[in-house]
């Protein structure tokens, strides 16, 4: 690879690690009330609202790019919002990248959130209530630390998605270098223009990222459940 070839694809590494990381950290912050929610309500509206969570796992990326180009573009509903405050459209920026991977991303941080939420059941946070514990404080401090493991599948999981995110963010961001021209991006590029040593590099090294990712995984879990096994005395 020359030097050109280089830049391009630190370019395009930092951006998406850029995005990865702020995607991951408003998903946490937006997806775990919704998934503290759906793990106790009774609510009739639950299955809906976990339908359209996870909704992004049945359809294809390019139906969510679609439909939210056309609500971001100039002729959207968000878009002319955005246009009568005197701010820029969304398509094809930094900005619009973001918007489109937390909605794509919403269910692989919502789902193991939701889980470990209805893990821990009603008894540690009853406990708690008698202990005079406001429902702020039986969250922070007895739900969170029990829900851990969740939080670390869910980020690692929503930072894994969106760095593998091809087809809502090639149609929201384009393929602009330096500013929406992701990882993803950039491999189809090179495949397009039949530049095989540019895309054996970038497949690769997202081969050798998913399999970490993947392994990452596998040990949370297994650590978390030695500890559970721990906890109720059962034999490791």
């Amino acid at each position: 690879m020359n030097p050109a070839d280089w830049q391009a694809l630190t370019q395009a590494l930092k951006l998406t690690a850029q995005l990865a990381g702020l995607t991951t950290v408003l998903l946490l912050l937006v997806g775990t009330p919704i998934a503290w929610w759906l793990a106790h309500t009774r609510s009739r509206l639950k299955g809906a609202v976990g339908a359209v969570v996870a909704l992004p796992l049945v359809l294809p990326p390019t139906v969510i790019g679609f439909y939210l180009l056309l609500l971001l573009g100039p002729h959207g509903a968000v878009g002319q919002a955005m246009q009568a405050l005197g701010l820029g459209l969304l398509p094809f920026t930094f900005t619009g990248l973001v918007v489109a991977s937390v909605l794509h991303s919403m269910p692989f941080v919502v789902q193991p959130l939701q889980q470990a939420f209805e893990a821990i059941g009603a008894r540690p946070l009853e406990v708690a209530a008698t202990l005079r514990a406001s429902p702020w404080d039986r969250f922070l401090t007895v739900a969170v630390p029990l829900a851990r493991p969740g939080f670390l599948t869910a980020a690692v999981l929503g930072f894994a998605h969106t760095v593998g995110e091809f087809g809502v963010v090639l149609m929201i961001g384009g393929n602009i270098p330096g500013r929406t021209q992701v990882l993803s991006v950039a491999l189809y590029g090179h495949v397009e223009a039949q530049e095989w040593t540019q895309a054996h590099w970038l497949a690769g090294g997202m081969m050798a990222f998913g399999f970490g990712v993947m392994w990452l995984l596998y040990g949370l879990h297994g650590q978390r459940g030695r500890a559970l096994r721990g906890l109720s005395g059962a034999p490791t």
